[in-house]
């Protein structure tokens, strides 16, 4: 069966997997047992205002596990709905070059030689970007692609400030510069409905990506978790979060917006049920997923651009 990128309308992670590499590959999520300079005391020690305990790894394996047995552990878990053997391996817990060169040599390679990993996928801090770390990056994509995932979530100071970011945007900047220079993709992490953003400030982070040279990006919408601080906010000052429907349609007016040669990684989440608080309708991906995909079929989330896209688009990928 032939994918064509309009089953979806946009330019999906799926797509892109399966037009590169002839099938899906599924994430297998690694915890390399590190930290963050937002937890060990470097910047602070409660990390970001919505970061559960888990360091955003609440679904990646156990750190006391081998490399290699968490790749096994995880192609165990998704056996029954994958028949293929190639996976990516994502470093996703904390922040993951937040560590020693020595050490990130020793747990990439492990990773990035097993004859099952097709990609090695990073999340990290773009303030956590050595010279020495963006060296062995750069080795490692000779052997097979290196991802980077930078966490961004927003351009406005304001709301960085306020989630305890800690690192300001030209420092982003330059570690995609860094990045690009050697040759490696970068997938921009995005939060949107923030406390205090309006729609009209989602939009403007995503148009701030289309001036920068990232390859993919994500869109993920705000969770609140337990034990976070961003729980205790929401409990003695609530504010609005959106409507499944109101979220569609913030998606539909990003990606209406969005380069077109960006691939789309993601475009909601799923918070582990047992942490959940709000929004509550998140908690069933599947049902999420079908109804946004049911919901975009069915409405011109294009406000009348989608010939130029769709001819924007096929230049880019084919």
């Amino acid at each position: 069966m032939t994918v064509r990128w309009d089953e979806k309308r946009y330019y999906s992670l799926d797509y892109y997997l399966k037009k590169t590499y002839g099938e899906k590959l599924y994430k297998i999520s690694l915890n390399g047992g590190m930290t963050c300079p937002n937890r060990d005391g470097t910047l602070g020690r409660r990390g970001c205002i919505f970061c559960s305990a888990g360091g955003s790894g609440d679904f990646a394996e156990s750190c006391h596990l081998s490399i290699t047995k968490q790749i096994e552990h995880g192609k165990s878990k998704v056996s029954k709905k994958h028949t293929g053997s190639s996976y990516i391996a994502y470093f996703q817990a904390y922040t993951n070059t937040y560590a020693s060169v020595e050490y990130l040599r020793e747990i990439f390679t492990e990773a990035i030689i097993h004859p099952d990993i097709q990609i090695l996928s990073i999340a990290t801090r773009p303030d956590c970007l050595a010279p020495e770390i963006l060296d062995l990056l750069f080795e490692l994509n000779q052997i097979k692609p290196v991802w980077v995932e930078l966490g961004l979530q927003t351009i406005h100071s304001h709301t960085a400030d306020f989630i305890r970011r800690g690192y300001d945007l030209p420092i982003f900047e330059q570690a995609v510069r860094e990045l690009r220079i050697r040759k490696i993709d970068v997938i921009v992490h995005t939060i949107l409905c923030l406390p205090g953003e309006t729609a009209k400030d989602s939009l403007e982070t995503v148009q701030y990506l289309n001036t920068q040279d990232i390859q993919g990006v994500k869109l993920q919408l705000l969770h609140i978790l337990k034990g976070t601080d961003l729980a205790d906010y929401y409990r003695e000052h609530p504010f609005p979060l959106p409507s499944m429907e109101e979220y569609f349609e913030l998606l539909g007016r990003c990606l209406c917006i969005l380069r077109p040669d960006i691939v789309i990684h993601r475009l909601t989440g799923d918070g582990p049920k047992p942490l959940l608080i709000a929004p509550l309708w998140t908690g069933n991906k599947r049902k999420v997923l079908n109804q946004m995909q049911a919901y975009f079929k069915t409405h011109d989330i294009w406000q009348g651009k989608e010939l130029s896209l769709c001819q924007n688009l096929t230049n880019y990928i084919n």
